[in-house]
């Protein structure tokens, strides 16, 4: 499956960003997804996972009640909603296509990532 992730861009802190990710070359509804980012110099983390249809979502602690992910099968598309964003947030973000079931925090459980879109949270 190829993801294509949009929506970063530029916002002060406190503002809001929406993320989007399209899928394309596979049922997108056989796969997991989740949002990862990496901020400069730092490894690669967990930000939010939907399961395949949407019957649970999982957050890293740093952004819970925050953002929101949600997904739409019918078109393909997953999005996350970032909200009272903070100079922290600023990284690259990532969506990815599980290839695992279970462990959705892991990046090892995925198989298929977009290109990466930035996100940048002035103070």
């Amino acid at each position: 499956v190829q993801l294509q992730a949009s929506g970063g861009g530029l916002v002060q802190a406190g503002g809001s960003l929406r993320l989007s990710c399209a899928a394309s070359g596979r049922t997108f509804s056989n796969y997991a997804m989740g949002w990862f980012r990496q901020a400069p110099g730092k490894e690669r983390e967990f930000v939010a996972a939907v399961t395949r249809s949407s019957g649970a979502t999982y957050y890293a602690d740093s952004v819970k009640g925050r953002f929101t992910i949600s997904r739409d099968n019918a078109k393909n598309t997953g999005d996350l909603q970032m909200n009272s964003l903070k100079p922290e947030d600023t990284a690259v973000y990532y969506c990815a296509a599980a290839v695992r079931k279970y462990e959705l925090k892991y990046s090892a459980s995925y198989g298929y990532w977009g290109q990466g879109t930035q996100v940048t949270v002035s103070s």
